[in-house]
């Protein structure tokens, strides 16, 4: 690549000893896109990074945002690989405003005097403020930089407008279990960068453990396996199993299959627990599922059905407050997202339950099943055209509102239905209550549970 300086001999020396000496994570990071995994959607060819990273295209500036350990730091890394431009990293949490105008001052200078590009890396862009993020306009849009920032929150709150005009967003997803597995594979094989002039091996146990409970983070899985390396080294073994994965990645593997039997004996223990109003257990099998690492949406999924199945017309607040939890989940994100969805437990496990309307839909289903499509009554029928008027379409409907009984003695049924009914409330319901009558209707709280608790 013209211009491009090239190390002396010490300092590839210097280079290579800061290699071997980095952590696992750092030496097996990708050396080119064919060693990207997990990231298809974005690095496929014919894709805006694909382009650029098979050197089709010239950088741009961009905003990859993803989870922890996706490969936002490895793609800025790999974009100067194509290219004559030079990356500066470029700490948000470590530097301000006045080191941003001294590297600004120097992409000037290689630019006027190398003829060479700069590639600006931010990580953490999301930590600048508003002032902040400014300072990067003018130089972006003159082309005087590539800004290619690194956030792990959504560019749309946190990064300001006119930058995000200016840059692509890219959005990177979660590495899957396979994904992870297949990079503490290659670690193991790796003579050069990783362990394999160490003979370990690993079970089959230990590594579905640091697969599924790295989070989506190669870093973490690398680090773990490193760790447990050096665990199974000192032990005098060769491989790593079970205990010394737990050890590496300071955390205990807990009997939960997501795909096999336990996932749904602790979902149905679950969704009992709040079924049968103890809170406490709730919360326990909701623990469970999250340190075992299960989808949180899953779980919120099924807290969505629940609020109708199970609380229903007893508290109609359970379904929107199981719906913002949902929502709590895709924006916040976990582990802090399991705040939100301890909250959102408590409530349903502690609301008053009804299965009324569940019931009544079923019944209703059974019905439609066994007397097929039923003609609608005349007098309920739309009657858009003067044809469909004068064959009686509408005819005889009185409109409920003014009516001093609002069903005005009307059937809304088929013919064949009449009188037949499908909602049926327990003895002793009320629905359809008017202001005012908030109080009599139990609500979670504190005092509830204390009863729940002394009633035990």
């Amino acid at each position: 690549m013209a211009g491009r300086k090239q190390p002396t001999l010490f300092a590839r020396a210097a280079e290579e000893m800061a290699q071997r000496e980095a952590p696992l994570a750092e030496r097996m990071r990708p050396r080119d896109v064919s060693e990207v995994v997990g990231q298809r959607k974005v690095l496929g060819e014919g894709t805006f990074l694909g382009h650029i990273l098979r050197g089709t295209a010239p950088p741009r500036s961009c905003i990859l945002w993803g989870p922890p350990g996706s490969g936002k730091t490895t793609i800025a890394r790999l974009l100067v690989s194509h290219s004559d431009h030079e990356l500066t990293a470029f700490s948000a949490v470590l530097a301000g405003v006045k080191e941003l105008r001294a590297v600004i001052e120097e992409a000037r200078v290689r630019r006027e005097h190398e003829s060479r590009g700069t590639i600006l890396f931010v990580d953490e862009i999301h930590r600048f403020n508003k002032a902040q993020q400014d300072a990067f306009l003018p130089h972006v849009e003159s082309g005087a930089i590539v800004l290619v920032g690194a956030t792990t929150e959504n560019p749309s709150f946190e990064v300001i407008s006119p930058l995000l005009s200016r840059c692509r967003v890219v959005v990177l997803e979660p590495l899957d279990a396979e994904s992870v597995a297949g990079l503490i594979d290659r670690a193991l094989a790796d003579g050069e960068r990783g362990l394999a002039d160490s003979s370990l091996s690993i079970s089959a146990e230990a590594r579905t453990f640091l697969a599924e409970q790295a989070g989506g983070d190669a870093r973490v899985a690398l680090g773990a396996l490193e760790a447990s390396a050096d665990l199974a080294k000192v032990a005098g073994t060769t491989q790593v199993d079970l205990a010394l994965a737990e050890e590496g990645l300071q955390k205990k593997a807990l009997l939960y299959d997501r795909a096999g039997e336990e996932h749904y004996n602790v979902i149905s223990a679950f969704i009992k627990s709040m079924r049968g109003s103890d809170v406490d257990a709730a919360l326990y099998w909701l623990a469970r599922m999250l340190e075992a690492g299960e989808d949180p949406l899953f779980i919120t999924r099924r807290m969505v059905v629940f609020a109708s199945e199970d609380v229903g017309l007893a508290d109609p607040h359970a379904l929107p407050l199981a719906v913002a939890a949902k929502d709590a989940v895709h924006f916040v994100g976990m582990p802090e997202a399991r705040i939100n969805l301890g909250h959102a437990v408590a409530y349903l496990a502690l609301a008053p339950k009804s299965n009324t309307s569940y019931r009544a839909i079923t019944a209703a289903r059974a019905e439609v099943k066994e007397s097929g499509a039923l003609p609608v009554p005349v007098h309920l029928r739309n009657a858009p055209t003067r044809l469909m008027k004068d064959l009686g379409y509408g005819r005889d409907y009185v409109y409920p509102h003014g009516q001093e009984e609002r069903a005005a003695g009307q059937s809304y049924l088929p013919e064949d239905l009449a009188g037949r009914s499908f909602f049926e409330p327990h003895p002793g319901e009320e629905f359809g209550r008017q202001e005012g009558d908030a109080e009599k209707r139990p609500s979670p709280d504190t005092a509830s549970l204390a009863r729940k608790k002394k009633g035990r």
